[in-house]
């Protein structure tokens, strides 16, 4: 039990029971190898996984009310979910679909279109994205990229967004747009006339990024000026908080493979674990994974009760796991000697989706800067 008004950290027994769930499935169809052998394909997306993921298990309405079809869950309950899928490096658009363009959609008006979208991403037979660069953080301005003008109930977007996530595959786009000068949310489906996309090279190609062209594209009013921003911010603000899990399954997953492998690497007629200098290695990335898991599982917890510390556990929570992730990587990789430089060793999928994840919705030093602000440090001299 907690005490009153500090949220617990500790895992109830519903986010346990997914976590099972959704780690047996990831054991049969997503280990190591089948993802290094879809990276080097055209199709970087398993989209058998992500049907089991989003429409069998249910997972890609986590978040969204039972009144359109979702789970009516809430942010802790995803926060494990993308604990499990971080540890796998699964190749499937949650984060861009179940988190960031569900949030936007829920943070907008009820409407006619909002409610379509919600229902279609619930059951699983739709993908969407927010059409942010992927580098964007929250409280970064509002992005003018796009332009669009009213035509009857429409609005017409002409603009390019780049580094946008899921851009390759999202049936439905939620692209913030500039109207007369004012911020709007529009949704736009992704098969729309004069709407092209094109891929760009990413780091990690389990989660690929592209670019998104509109010329003269038709969409759909979301969010008028009076809501846009907001809703925009509390996405951006879901994911950054929420892909601190991710971090700390990635960085779990990379501990893991370590000492797993110093157990049964043998030099000098000794496991490798032996030796005192690894072992410290491995305790100090222990506790600094158990920090994190505090910090992220705050930042889930803050968001699950609308905590008014929610912005300050972000910021926190977003700039330690990415800066673990990236470290727990880099030591997966030098403690497995020879081979963890290799391609056919899965060390580097943790550490490319660490580092990508680390510029993912603002970097380290953004959001340490950001913490600064919210608890009034003074600036560094």
């Amino acid at each position: 039990m907690s005490e009153p008004g500090i949220p617990s950290l500790l895992y109830g027994e519903v986010e346990e029971d997914l976590r099972a769930t959704l780690r047996e499935l990831l054991r049969d169809r997503c280990a190591w190898h089948e993802v290094l052998a879809r990276i080097d394909t055209e199709e970087a997306y398993d989209e058998g996984l992500w049907k089991a993921v989003a429409a069998e298990l249910g997972l890609a309405g986590l978040l969204i009310p039972e009144e359109f079809g979702g789970a009516g869950a809430g942010p802790r309950e995803v926060a494990v979910a993308l604990e499990e899928l971080g540890r796998a490096v699964a190749p499937v658009p949650f984060l861009a679909s179940a988190v960031l363009a569900t949030s936007a959609l829920l943070a907008c008006p009820a409407g006619e279109a909002r409610d379509a979208a919600l229902r279609a991403l619930a059951d699983g037979t739709r993908t969407a994205t927010l059409a942010v660069t992927a580098s964007t953080w929250p409280g970064a301005s509002f992005p003018l990229s796009v332009t669009g003008a009213r035509d009857a109930d429409d609005l017409v977007l002409t603009g390019a967004v780049t580094g946008v996530l899921a851009a390759d595959r999202a049936e439905l786009l939620v692209v913030p747009v500039v109207v007369a000068g004012e911020p709007q949310l529009a949704l736009v489906a992704g098969d729309a006339a004069n709407l092209s996309r094109r891929a760009v090279t990413s780091l990690d190609a389990t989660r690929p990024v592209g670019e998104l062209t509109l010329d003269q594209v038709r969409g759909r009013v979301l969010a008028g000026p009076e809501h846009a921003e907001a809703a925009l911010g509390h996405a951006l603000r879901q994911g950054a908080a929420l892909s601190a899990s991710e971090q700390l399954g990635v960085a779990e997953q990379a501990l893991a493979e370590a000492v797993a492998y110093l157990k049964v690497r043998h030099q000098f007629g000794r496991p490798i674990g032996s030796f005192q200098a690894l072992r410290h290695r491995a305790a100090d990335l222990w506790s600094d994974i158990a920090a994190a898991r505090a910090a992220a599982r705050y930042a889930a917890a803050c968001l699950a009760e609308d905590s008014a510390d929610a912005p300050v556990a972000t910021a926190l929570a977003k700039a330690y796991c990415g800066d673990v992730a990236v470290r727990a990587a880099e030591e997966c990789v030098q403690m497995h000697g020879g081979i963890g430089f290799t391609w056919e060793h899965p060390a580097h999928l943790y550490l490319k989706r660490a580092m990508a994840s680390a510029l993912l919705l603002g970097t380290s030093d953004r959001h340490r800067a950001t913490l600064g602000t919210l608890v009034d440090l003074p600036p560094a001299i």
